[in-house]
């Protein structure tokens, strides 16, 4: 027997007895949100002192960041969208338990297995968190009033700003830390417990019926008139994704590769400028009708996709970090009007599974290049894969953008 969800709260309704008010809880799933991108990322400037220490090939890192975007599609797959019936609150605690068992794996087993293992444990949470939180945010909001821009801002900066301060943390950490593969798995861990408290408190936006859907993994659940909008916007998802997961992956090479470079801090600040570049973005167009944010952002795409290649002709870290920062502004501004396409296309009893199946096409996008370039890597010199993967995601966001805005 299938049965569908509950709508939504309304604004006029008001929390249970013993919860707190719907804005305080807003904030407190935001935060929750933040911390468990941050904590996903934080490893970035970390994986260069596991490699030095148990020295292990390049190719190793390929697979421990494969193994967490492995896990966080076959959680969506699997789980993304099980929030729209059994609840959004209950959904989220089991993402911060799943990603605090990620942290004592980091800390109790950092040989390779253990970091492949807690990767990929890490991944399952963030794959049942994304589309739930993005939901119940926007549920949230919508209860207390708040505007939907403001809405749709703070849920994407908590997002792609999450997964920013990741790597700067990281490589702040293993520049001054004496301990630096243990101090920031303790703090995350002392973070997720709190914030599992506090989520306790926060009121619950879908109603849990005694009847349960039969389940069934992940599908595409918008209206059929829908449906073109929801596959542009995929499209457009996969490309920014493609690119955050470039760029995420060139870092290091390039500061190493082609710079000689060694700075942990360096690893973890040019992600900070992508992601930090993209949700600052946000703010500043989200005034502006979808149409002209889609032009912005493939400007700016492609602007930044260019420095970033001139930057490898020349070797310049400036250029770099540059070009870094304008591409992350004209992805950032492109996710949003792609989750925003969704979000308007789905019907509000299945918002939840919309946004996993949106989140899906995207971590796939980021999935892919990190294999091409250690591909890539055993074949041709650095400087001509660094310019031939930004040329090949310039070309797959202009393609893919372009889509989304014809529809």
């Amino acid at each position: 027997m299938t049965t569908t969800a509950a709508p939504p709260l309304t604004p006029a309704q008001t929390p249970p007895t013993g919860r707190l008010p719907h804005g305080v809880g807003f904030w407190i799933i935001a935060l929750a949100f933040s911390t468990e991108l941050a904590f996903c990322a934080v490893p970035t400037p970390l994986y260069a002192i596991y490699q030095q220490r148990d020295g292990f090939p390049t190719i190793v890192l390929t697979i421990i960041f494969a193994a967490y975007a492995a896990g966080v599609m076959l959680s969506l797959y699997l789980a993304g969208h099980v929030s729209d019936w059994l609840g959004r609150r209950r959904v989220i605690l089991g993402s911060l338990l799943v990603n605090l068992l990620a942290a004592i794996l980091f800390l109790v087993r950092n040989d390779v297995a253990g970091l492949i293992t807690a990767r990929f444990i890490s991944g399952l949470g963030i794959g049942i968190l994304t589309a739930t939180a993005t939901a119940h945010l926007s549920e949230l909001g919508a209860a207390a009033n708040h505007a939907r821009g403001r809405v749709a801002l703070v849920s994407t900066f908590a997002n792609l700003g999450g997964i920013g301060l990741g790597p700067l943390i990281g490589g702040v950490i293993a520049t001054w830390s004496t301990r630096p593969l243990t101090v920031p798995f303790v703090a995350f861990a002392i973070l997720l417990v709190v914030e599992g408290i506090l989520l306790a408190f926060v009121p619950e936006t879908v109603e849990r019926r005694e009847e349960r859907p039969a389940y069934r993994p992940q599908r595409v659940a918008v209206p059929a008139a829908g449906r073109g909008a929801f596959w542009a916007a995929g499209a457009a998802a996969f490309g920014a994704f493609a690119v955050f997961g470039t760029l995420m992956g060139l870092s290091s090479t390039f500061l190493v590769g082609i710079l000689g470079l060694h700075s942990h801090l360096l690893a973890g600040l040019a992600p900070f400028i992508l992601f930090m570049a993209a949700a600052l973005a946000q703010m500043v167009t989200v005034r502006l009708a979808t149409p002209p944010q889609i032009k912005l952002a493939l400007a700016l795409a492609v602007l930044g996709l260019a420095s970033i290649g001139v930057a490898a002709i020349v070797a310049s870290l400036p250029f770099f970090l540059i070009g870094a920062g304008i591409t992350g502004a004209g992805i950032g501004i492109l996710f949003r009007a792609a989750l925003g396409t969704v979000a308007a296309a789905a019907d509000a009893e299945r918002r939840g599974e919309a946004l996993a199946g949106i989140f899906l096409i995207a971590y796939a996008g980021m999935t892919i290049p990190p294999l091409l370039t250690a591909a890539a890597l055993r074949v041709w010199p650095t400087v001509a894969v660094l310019v031939g993967l930004v040329t090949l995601a310039a070309t797959l966001v202009t393609v893919s953008g372009s889509r989304m805005l014809r529809r």
